[in-house]
Formats: C-alpha cells, sequence, structure tokens
C-alpha cells in the first residue's frame, strides 16, 4: 500500500482500548545494503513481541497476533519497497505502507496507534499531487519533497474519448483521434466535428470532459489540503481550471505534453513549483505564532496544546518528529499527566496533539526538533 489519506489517517487514530502495534524501519533501495531489510523488519517484529509479553499477553496469544505481519516476509513483498516501512496491526486492524520517507526505526506498543511520523506526508509541507492531463489520458501522482508515485484513479474518466461517448447527444459531436504524427494534434488531441461549432465545439468538449475528471477527484481528494499541480499543454490548462473544484489547485503549472514525460521528470519540475508555496505557507505560520506569542492565542507547552487540540481550536501546529512524549489526556477532566518514562496506558502526547489538530482541519508542521519555533517543545496557534 502506498497510498495515504487524511480519512485514513482518522480511522487509524479512532482505534483505542486496543492493542496497537506500530512499527517503523527504514528501508535500502539499492544494491547490497537491500539485504538489510529483511533483518531489521525481523528485528522490529521481535522487539513488538517482546512488549506484547511484558504487558502480560501468553506467548501463543502474541505470535497469533502478529501472524499477519510475518506472512508479508516474501520475496515479493521485498521488491516493492520505497525508503520506509510503516506497519499498523491491532485485532481489528492491518495496513502497511511503503512510503517515501526513511522513519527512524520504532515499536511501539499501546492503546492507540503512534502515526505521528506519518505526519509528514499529510502535514501542511508534506505532500503534494500532480494531475497529467491530456485527451487521450488522466494520470494523477502523489508526490512529497523525495519521492513520488502514481495513485490508482476510479470514477475518473481516462480519455475524452471516453468522457464524452455518452454524454450530451443533442451537440451531435463526432470525434476522433489524430495519431501523435499527424498535423492536427500532436499529443494525440482528440479533433471535433459539429453543427458548425469549429473551436467552440471543442472547447465545450474539452470543458465536460474536465468536469468529469473534476468531479471524480474532488470526491478521492475530500477533506485534502495538499496543493495540486496540472501538467499538460499549454491551451488546457486554462479549460481545466475553470472545470476545477478543488479548492487547491496551484495557478502555475507543467506546461508541455505529459504523456512525453516520465514520473520523475514530472517530479522534478512540479517540486521546483511547489517548494516556494511550501516556505511561503509555513513561514507565514511561523510570523503569525510570532506576532500572537504574547496573547492567548498561541501555547508552547505539553499542558496547553493537548487539551485544545481535542477540543479543535488549534489552527496550526509545529510538532518534533523523532521525539515522543509519554502521559495521558483524560478529556472529562482536561488534565494531561506527563511521564518522564513510558508507562501502562501512556501515548505519545506529541501524537496526539499532532492527529487531533490534524483531523480536524488544523495544519500541522511535523519538523526536526530544533526547527519548532523558538526551538519550543510544541508551538501552537489557536483558533479562539
Amino acid at each position: 500500500m502506498n497510498l495515504l489519506a487524511i480519512d485514513e489517517l482518522t480511522t487509524l487514530a479512532t482505534e483505542s482500548n486496543s492493542t496497537c502495534i506500530s512499527i517503523y524501519t527504514p528501508m535500502e533501495r539499492l544494491g547490497a545494503e537491500t539485504q538489510q531489510n529483511p533483518i531489521r523488519f525481523k528485528n522490529r517484529v521481535r522487539q513488538a513481541e517482546e512488549q506484547l509479553l511484558a504487558m502480560g499477553m501468553s506467548e501463543q496469544d502474541a505470535k497469533e497476533l502478529l501472524q499477519p505481519v510475518h506472512e508479508l516476509d516474501t520475496y515479493e513483498f521485498w521488491q516493492h519497497q520505497s525508503d520506509g516501512l510503516a506497519i499498523l496491526l491491532s485485532p481489528k486492524q492491518f495496513r502497511y505502507y511503503c512510503l517515501p520517507i526513511a522513519f527512524p526505526e520504532l515499536t511501539v506498543v499501546t492503546e492507540r496507534f503512534h502515526l505521528k511520523p506519518l505526519l509528514q506526508l499529510l502535514s501542511g509541507d508534506g505532500r503534494f499531487y500532480i494531475l497529467a492531463l491530456s485527451q487521450n489520458q488522466v494520470r494523477l501522482f502523489q508526490g512529497t519533497r523525495y519521492h513520488v508515485n502514481e495513485v490508482e484513479l476510479t470514477d475518473v474518466p481516462t480519455s475524452i474519448a471516453e468522457a464524452l461517448q455518452y454524454d450530451d447527444p443533442e451537440q451531435s459531436l463526432q470525434f476522433h483521434t489524430a495519431s501523435s504524427q499527424g498535423s492536427s494534434g500532436g499529443d494525440g488531441s482528440a479533433i471535433f466535428h459539429g453543427q458548425g461549432g469549429g473551436n467552440d465545439d471543442h472547447k465545450d468538449g474539452l470543458l465536460r470532459y474536465f468536469r468529469q475528471v473534476s468531479n471524480g477527484l474532488e470526491s478521492f481528494l475530500k477533506n485534502e489540503k495538499a496543493p495540486l499541480i496540472l501538467a499538460g499543454v499549454d491551451y488546457l490548462l486554462p479549460i481545466y481550471q475553470q472545470a476545477n473544484t478543488y479548492a487547491h489547485l496551484l495557478p502555475d503549472g507543467i506546461t508541455g505534453n505529459p504523456e512525453m514525460l516520465k514520473a520523475e521528470e514530472l517530479h522534478t519540475q512540479a517540486w521546483q513549483i511547489v517548494q516556494p508555496y511550501f516556505e511561503q505557507a509555513k513561514e507565514a505560520t511561523i510570523a503569525r505564532y510570532q506576532e500572537l506569542q504574547a496573547t492567548e492565542k498561541t501555547a508552547s507547552t505539553i499542558e496547553q496544546v493537548v487539551p485544545a487540540a481535542y477540543f479543535q481550536r488549534v489552527e496550526a501546529l509545529f510538532v518534533p518528529v523523532g521525539e515522543q512524549v509519554w502521559g495521558v489526556f483524560d478529556p472529562d477532566a482536561n488534565s494531561v499527566q506527563i511521564h518522564p518514562q513510558h508507562q501502562t496506558g501512556d501515548e505519545d502526547l506529541l501524537d496526539l496533539a499532532a492527529l487531533h489538530t490534524l483531523t480536524n482541519g488544523g495544519n500541522v508542521y511535523a519538523v526536526e526538533p530544533g526547527n519548532v519555533p523558538q526551538d519550543k517543545a510544541i508551538a501552537a496557534v489557536f483558533r479562539y
């Protein structure tokens, strides 16, 4: 599994009062070093079993719970790795993700899934989409700074021919596809023959095609805030922008025939467009935090931020990756207890704050510890 969406994260976050195993490990992708991947994997699984036994679970029950993880250890599985492997297992759920992040090695067994390492892909500067459009092909890619994956689309037409074959027969539009060597399309574009409409009919057909594409993407990208970048020949981009309903489509796009570009080439050009967008958003949030620091609209302690995140007050959050603060939050008493070491029933309070912020529509910046504003343990801007 390579795609991680906010809706799926929300489902994982609701798992509680159960035995939840979270395993993260970096993966080598090239050369002889890839032989380390199964070894690291087995060490992490062994550590999970040891934690289960320490919690009082019988050896037989621990082995049965971990059986789905052991079944991953096949030749085929190891041939499809990325930079990092995340495994989430409970009696009710089992999911794994091969993702473009080299996670620090970590095994956590608590009553909730430990999800903070995944937030780098869903945070305010972590992820974007590329929509590669031509009249013969629609492709969607999910990208990060370091990697790009193609996303399998459903309920989205794959070409203008598919989109319009049953659409609006009163227009009496007929079309055929020119070859890439022909004089009419260049990119294999569809040529329209209508009842005197000419270019207007052509544009109208494209607009209806792109509206179907946009509607399909809207259901796929619901609740997303990641920027979307268009890739296509220059005359198609403004037509799609007219049809678009996704709120986070960027005005700048990649021009040219995307059918001629590999995923890696699209990724390189898209990152040049999206990187300034990410930096501006992050810097604006830092500036807003500093501006409001002397007011009650910011906080920089676990005791303040965790309840605010739980009760949907956090607009933006900076949280350090690779660190844990163990403790317990009681929403009924609105109280936070922090423990110097992990105790039974504890959860990572940084993780808890980040998850509630993200799933409640806030922006989360999962950053290196030294990059939290003013070198704080956590930093938040409140909605009110």
